[in-house]
């Protein structure tokens, strides 16, 4: 079982930057990758970032690449999500989930198996 807990959600104008934290529990947080969604009012929960267990690999929907980098802390049991140039598309709910298998595609929402509460992040224009 794993626990996530994000945070560093807030209100920023638009250009500013924001770095989301999720916290994992357990110790095997180094054998899942993790991946960070977000949802906006009346839309599906959609894809933005991901970064592989060892943190090798990271992968991005076209729409943040650029601006936001995923990384990984695995003796903090951390993720994070700098988020740059923030734009007022990027209001959302922004979720972290963890993934155990190795095999299952890293953009897709339903194959991540743990998923965090949320935190809100705003951009005002």
């Amino acid at each position: 079982q794993v626990q996530l807990v994000e945070s560093g959600g807030g209100l920023v104008q638009a250009g500013g930057s924001l770095r989301l934290s999720c916290a994992a529990s357990g110790r095997t947080f180094s054998t899942y990758a993790m991946g960070w969604f977000r949802q906006a009012p009346g839309k599906e929960r959609e894809f933005v970032a991901a970064i592989t267990a060892t943190g090798d690999n990271t992968y991005y929907t076209d729409s943040v690449k650029g601006r936001f980098t995923i990384s990984r802390d695995n003796a903090k049991n951390t993720v994070f999500l700098q988020m740059n140039s923030l734009k007022p598309e990027d209001t959302a709910v922004y979720y972290c989930a963890a993934k155990a298998s190795r095999f299952s595609p890293l953009r897709v929402r339903s194959a991540y198996d743990y998923w965090g509460q949320g935190t809100q992040v705003t951009v005002s224009s």
